[in-house]
């Protein structure tokens, strides 16, 4: 291929998509830039085919299009120039396709909507990694997973399990109880190379101190008291795939030491055993806890910290995605269904604004079970108000909204009082109310104009600056807003 010889980068800009190669190519251009757009990946490879063509430095692409399609559009590519880095964009993102973007040769992932910023960010890595001439290996699995969500911390999840789906080395996932960190774990195993070998999960929280260790690594006959017979442990059977094991930082010190000791040299011995065997496993490790504050506190072994900590994933809170509630409810709503052989129940608009509002304390393990509740509880075809349990009702009451004021984020207050609106103006539209925004605009500016004067105590020149008014202003709304009454 004919060099660039352009003083500034060039880059391609392949979808069928008119508005996306607009903001793109405006973008790209904004931050010096030579762009070159295509609606298909047919043009755009012709174009490359081409002798006296000039071949760009990068390419950022869309999956799903007419005719070649993304993935084939960048084998094909890689053909021509195996160097050349490519950015794969798509609205579908779903773990499959991050995983196989990554495994097929793309450089970087974006989900759509994505942010400019960061498309330019990473078209400057691009080039940058193309000057220094390395790319990974392109390979080709597909596998299925039950990880859901489209906003960008869920993303990035999956960004990092691509990343991760050509290498055996240790994780360590962090978050909150309900999260998924064992549906991570499993997803991290089904993209790596060990897919063929067996996934083994263990609780070390959930089984007591003194069987733990004849669950890790087995016990011989006569071991003890009840061991009736040879038991192969967690390692053995894991040999040639992965342990996970859940909950790690209540693991007892002793077995700590042991489990280090089998990291360094890859062998260990039954309880009761004098044979030592080896076992070829990947541990992938979990924690709601902050595992570096009990090594400070003397609760965990530092060594064994740094030995699992080469990879660190952290979970987002359900409170910390919301955007992905309504997309899970209708999954575990399917699921559910399925499980039980009935058909699927809907969830109306109002509750499913209402449950996005919600804090889920239990993470998506709770919103999972709240959707087995109305598959079994639910009267009717679609889930309404009325139908849900109790626990949920009281979870956004005017008294509970207050209590969490001091503790509650800003963004999560702002989605409560927005769901709440917007479940207002369904129910004027159902009603065939029409004007509403000139009746729903005086009732938001006297909540705001009461607060306002509440907190400074009725001194009006105070409230008026923090609402942003001049003390004019703050007299006419409230001779509009009550009727001329101004000491109201």
């Amino acid at each position: 291929m004919k060099p660039h010889e352009s003083k500034n980068p060039y880059v391609w800009i392949i979808d069928d998509d008119q508005s996306i190669r607009w903001v793109l190519e405006k973008a790209l251009k904004k931050a010096h830039f030579e762009v070159q757009s295509f609606d298909s990946a047919s043009l755009a490879l012709a174009r490359l085919k081409r002798q006296n063509s000039q071949p760009p430095d990068t390419i950022i692409t869309d999956v799903r299009m007419p005719g070649i399609d993304g993935f084939e559009f960048m084998n094909q590519v890689h053909h021509f120039d195996p160097e050349m880095p490519i950015i794969i964009m798509t609205a579908y993102s779903d773990l499959d396709t991050t995983v196989q973007a990554y495994q097929e040769g793309a450089f970087e992932y974006l989900s759509k909507p994505f942010d400019l910023k960061e498309a330019v960010n990473i078209t400057t890595r691009a080039l940058q990694i193309k000057l220094e001439s390395r790319k990974p290996d392109p390979q080709t699995t597909e596998f299925s997973s039950d990880l859901i969500g489209e906003s960008p911390a869920i993303q990035e999840i999956f960004r990092i399990i691509g990343r991760l789906s050509r290498s055996q080395i240790s994780v360590l996932i962090n978050g909150e109880s309900g999260t998924g960190k064992e549906l991570v774990a499993h997803a991290i195993h089904k993209h790596s190379p060990r897919v063929e070998g067996p996934f083994i999960a263990i609780n070390t929280a959930a089984i007591p101190s003194d069987l733990l260790e004849s669950e890790l690594f087995g016990h011989e006959k006569g071991a003890f008291t009840g061991a009736q017979s040879q038991h192969r442990g967690r390692f053995e059977q894991a040999d040639g795939g992965t342990l996970f094991l859940d909950e790690i930082g209540d693991m007892p010190m002793g077995l700590q030491t042991r489990l280090l000791r089998v990291l360094a040299e890859g062998e260990f011995f039954r309880v009761g055993g004098v044979s030592a065997i080896r076992a070829d496993v990947r541990i992938i490790a979990a924690t709601h806890q902050n595992l570096q504050s009990l090594v400070e506190q003397g609760r965990f072994r530092e060594d064994l910290y740094h030995r699992l900590n080469v990879i660190k994933i952290h979970l987002p809170a359900l409170r910390e995605r919301r955007e992905d509630i309504p997309l899970l409810l209708r999954h575990f709503m399917q699921q559910s269904a399925a499980e039980m052989g009935e058909p699927v129940k809907s969830i109306s608009q109002d509750v499913i604004d209402y449950l996005t509002a919600l804090p889920w304390g239990g993470n998506v393990r709770q919103v999972e079970n709240t959707c087995r509740w109305f598959s079994v509880m639910a009267t009717g075809n679609e889930i309404q108000m009325t139908d849900l349990p109790e626990e949920l009702l009281r979870d956004q009451t005017i008294e509970q909204a207050e209590t969490d004021a001091t503790t509650t984020s800003d963004s999560e207050i702002s989605d409560r009082w927005t769901a709440a609106l917007a479940r207002w103006t369904r129910h004027q539209l159902q009603q065939g109310e029409s004007d509403i925004l000139t009746r729903a605009a005086p009732m938001f500016e006297r909540t705001l104009l009461e607060c306002a004067l509440e907190h400074t105590a009725g001194r009006k020149i105070e409230a008026a600056k923090l609402l942003g008014w001049g003390r004019n202003t703050l007299t006419r709304k409230l001779k509009e807003l009550y009727q001329g009454n101004e000491n109201k």
